[in-house]
């Protein structure tokens, strides 16, 4: 058995190195298809734009890893089933299980690496090139407008379009400059032309428009509107480089930015949030009953923790990153200790509470559940995608041995059918779990579990066969499911009462 299990791993290395590195560059080849215009027009050296594509490099190998486990496997044991030593070794005594078991063992080791890559590696990437991203965007951000289209100028919230846009002059033709970025006001400015260029220093964006005007709005004074005609306006966009300029602070990280850890810290929080907003409705709709009938008010209720969010995963991970990097010493707590203040007894509400306080703390509610369900999805996107990896084994060696003659249609068809409904599974469920319609580990894990009881199943049926020749390829599958219609036709024309 050390010997087959050694065979079986060895045939399984070629195909699975070829099928990552081939998915992994289509998908590259896609992205520098897309961003390369852009790229080269904003006149960035090479080596940035080689770094905008090699840290796209994580989220592709993420995707693409589990899809070529599932390859791998469908292409050797097709093979192996092809050539009939999948036979042989049944006539040996070896069973389905004994040549899944190294097999499942090289797929566990797949998933846990996958998951290490997507919670460790792949968060930093995305960090990386989401702050690069904005730098680029910066730089040059004329280049990048559109006609026709609501252009937005970083880092400034000016969002412009125009009609006509000649890129080597910089000159403009019907201008829209929409600025969300004031906090008492917001402008639309409407101009017939105007001209774009870089002020001194080449730091700062110079807008001149003509004959046009300023439609000028304060929230704070809704009767009030003011509208101002120019026949010429400056306009100045500050930090839009014409050099790029890297960004050396830490940015805010989104969901797609933090590891596993991080994310499940962000839920804890939210759930504190969101108890604690439950705690202040109930005290202000309580407060008012006991008042409307003349009742003693309540104290103040006690804030309730919610439940750790932190499994033994992130305590097993801090420990380990105590290990290899040296932890930052604490601070010593003070030596005097301040006088615990005295409880003070509330006062008597002489009105009934505002109705906006209970809105207000039923929007924090609502928030908050939204809040801890996006990240809790992603949380259990990451563990579902790399435990992917085992359910693509089963699935693949049923698939492989229930059709052995299947080939390349094989291969690429049924890995590409798995995978569909995998992704369409996840980004289905996603979507349903971010506006609370589904529990976020049930969305997540629904793709998983329906197709490891299929891939049981089919293991099940297989594993009762004698040998691995019974199987076809897809035109035996298609001619069972016509037999199948032809079947389910007769019986209900038999019920119907009709006979030929």
């Amino acid at each position: 058995m050390r010997l087959l299990n050694r065979y079986l791993l060895r045939q399984l290395v070629a195909p699975f190195c070829f099928a990552l590195a081939a998915l992994t560059g289509f998908m590259l080849i896609s992205q520098v298809a897309k961003k390369f215009g852009a790229l080269v027009g904003k006149g960035l050296p090479w080596p940035v734009i080689s770094e905008v594509f090699v840290l796209s490099l994580p989220f592709i190998i993420a995707m693409t890893l589990p899809m070529a486990v599932l390859l791998a496997v469908l292409y050797t044991f097709s093979h192996l089933a092809a050539d009939n030593e999948i036979t042989a070794m049944r006539a040996n005594g070896i069973s389905v299980y004994q040549i899944l078991a190294p097999v499942m063992i090289w797929g566990v080791c797949m998933a846990a690496f996958n998951l290490a890559f997507v919670d460790q590696v792949l968060p930093r990437s995305n960090a990386r090139l989401r702050s690069l991203l904005i730098d680029i965007g910066r730089k040059k951000a004329a280049f990048g407008l559109r006609e026709q289209v609501i252009n937005e100028v970083p880092p400034s919230k000016y969002f412009i379009r125009a009609s006509r846009i000649d890129a080597a002059t910089g000159r403009l033709r019907g201008v829209t400059i929409y600025d969300v970025g004031g906090e008492a006001s917001r402008r639309i400015i409407y101009a017939d032309s105007g001209s774009m260029a870089y002020a001194e220093g080449q730091t700062d964006l110079s807008l001149r428009l003509f004959n046009g005007s300023i439609h000028q709005y304060r929230p704070a004074e809704p009767t009030r509107f003011q509208l101002t005609y120019f026949s010429v306006n400056d306009i100045r966009v500050k930090n839009v480089y014409d050099e790029l300029q890297r960004n050396t602070s830490e940015s805010i990280r989104g969901d797609r930015e933090m590891s596993t850890c991080e994310m499940l810290s962000v839920v804890r929080e939210a759930k504190r949030e969101q108890l604690e907003a439950r705690r202040e409705r109930a005290e202000l709709i309580l407060g008012d009953l006991r008042l409307l009938l003349a009742l003693p008010l309540l104290t103040p209720m006690a804030a309730r923790e919610p439940d750790s969010a932190h499994p033994g995963y992130c305590d097993w991970l801090r420990s380990v990153q105590n290990l290899v990097i040296p932890g930052t010493a604490e601070a010593q707590t003070p030596a005097q200790v301040q006088s615990p203040k005295l409880p003070v007894a509330p006062r008597a509400r002489v009105k009934l509470s505002n109705w906006s306080d209970v809105a207000t703390a039923s929007d924090r509610v609502r928030e908050a559940d939204r809040r801890a369900d996006r990240y809790a999805v992603e949380v259990h996107k990451k563990w579902a995608i790399s435990m992917a990896c085992i359910t693509f084994v089963i699935l693949g060696i049923v698939m492989a041995l229930r059709f052995p003659r299947g080939g390349v249609g094989l291969v690429i068809g049924g890995g590409l059918l798995v995978f569909s409904i995998h992704y369409v599974g996840l980004t289905a469920g996603e979507s349903l779990a971010d506006r609370g319609h589904m529990e976020p580990w049930l969305a997540m894990w629904a793709p998983n579990i329906l197709l490891t009881i299929l891939g049981v199943l089919g293991l099940l049926w297989v594993s009762r066969e004698s040998g691995s020749t019974r199987g076809g390829d897809f035109r035996e599958m298609f001619d069972g499911l016509a037999h199948l219609a032809r079947q389910l036709r007769a019986a209900v024309l038999r019920r119907a009462g009709v006979t030929r």
